[in-house]
C-alpha cells in the first residue's frame, strides 16, 4: 500500500468531516485548484481509501432509539460454522455492525430498535434460531458518550 501524503491526509480528513463538500470547497479549504484536487480524490476512491459515501442517520427521528449490544460465544468453533454465522447475521437487519472478537466472547453484534420489547422478539424469533450459539449477553446502552465514523489520521 502506498504512503499517502499530506495533502491526501487532508482530503481524507475534510471529507470524512462531512462527505458532502465539493471538489471546489475542498479545494479552497487546502489553498490549492480544484483540479488537482478532483484527481486526488478519484485516486483515492479508485484504490479504497474512500469506500463509499453515506449519510448517518439520527436513530431517535427515526424510532430506533433502543441500542444493545450483544456477546455472542458459539459452541463449535471449525471454519464452516463460523462461516454460517457470519451469512446469518449478514442476512438480519436489525445488526448494524457485527464483530468477530479474539478473547472470552466470539461476537459482538451492535443492534438498534424502537424498544426492549422488540429486542426481546428479535431475540425470541431470530437470533436464537441460529444454530451453534452456546451463550449470548445483551447490553443495553444507557447514553452514548461518543459516537464517530472518523479515524484520526
Amino acid at each position: 500500500m502506498e504512503r499517502l501524503d499530506e495533502t491526501d491526509l487532508n482530503i481524507l480528513r475534510i471529507l470524512q468531516k462531512d462527505s458532502k463538500k465539493t471538489t471546489k470547497d475542498v479545494a479552497e479549504m487546502l489553498n490549492l485548484t480544484a483540479s488537482p484536487v478532483y484527481e486526488r480524490i478519484r485516486r483515492l476512491e479508485k484504490r479504497g481509501y474512500i469506500k463509499k459515501y453515506v449519510a448517518l442517520l439520527n436513530k431517535n427521528f427515526l424510532n430506533i432509539p433502543i441500542t444493545a449490544i450483544c456477546m455472542v460465544s458459539l459452541r463449535y468453533h471449525n471454519e464452516g460454522f463460523i462461516d454460517k454465522f457470519d451469512m446469518q447475521i449478514k442476512a438480519l437487519k436489525e445488526v448494524q455492525e457485527c464483530y468477530h472478537m479474539a478473547g472470552k466472547v466470539d461476537f459482538f453484534l451492535k443492534i438498534n430498535l424502537e424498544s426492549l420489547d422488540e429486542y426481546h422478539e428479535f431475540v425470541r424469533l431470530k437470533l436464537s434460531k441460529i444454530e451453534n450459539i452456546g451463550v449470548l449477553e445483551s447490553y443495553f446502552v444507557l447514553k452514548e458518550i461518543k459516537a464517530t465514523t472518523e479515524y484520526f489520521i
